[in-house]
């Protein structure tokens, strides 16, 4: 991912151009894009339906079926909680709560000081430790609302390290 504001429209059509003959295509372009950008810009979906021969509904009813696709920016950390059966039953509920008064934001929001985005998921495949979280591409088990706080300090230290 790179600094907001610093992608080309350039790279979006080579990546398109490099993976639109693949089958099945759509997908490793979304992918492809969302990688390299953080996100589908909306103003990039017509150019990924014209240059696959596509509609833009078409594009977008792929970006909105599937969670793992963003049309908007995200915070340098994306913070997804389970919100399956297993984590439900184990208190999945209780550290949501936890974690959306303790960040100030619900899911699909971002902190003002753009550092953590909330997204609910609905399966990690960590059901024998829930509750879980995945922060970035880590996968945190048992997470207890004091263990989310540390995990939540250990984010913001990165990010003062970083820079």
């Amino acid at each position: 991912m790179i600094t907001p504001g610093q992608w080309r429209l350039e790279t979006v059509h080579e990546i398109i151009q490099r993976l639109k003959s693949k089958p099945g295509a759509l997908l490793p372009v979304l992918h492809a894009v969302q990688e390299y950008i953080g996100y589908i810009p909306d103003n990039v979906v017509p150019i990924i339906a014209d240059e696959m021969l596509l509609t833009r509904a078409e594009v977008h009813g792929v970006i909105s079926f599937y969670a793992h696709f963003r049309n908007h920016p995200t915070g340098k950390h994306i913070v997804e909680i389970c919100r399956a059966e297993a984590c439900q039953s184990v208190g999945c509920r209780q550290l949501e709560e936890h974690a959306k008064n303790t960040l100030n934001i619900d899911y699909q929001q971002t902190t003002d000081c753009g550092s953590i985005t909330l997204e609910p998921v609905y399966c990690l495949g960590n059901c024998a430790t829930g509750p879980s979280i995945r922060i970035n591409d880590d996968i945190h088990g048992r997470v207890s609302p004091e263990r989310f706080d540390e995990l939540m300090e250990n984010c913001r230290q990165r990010l003062q390290e970083a820079g």
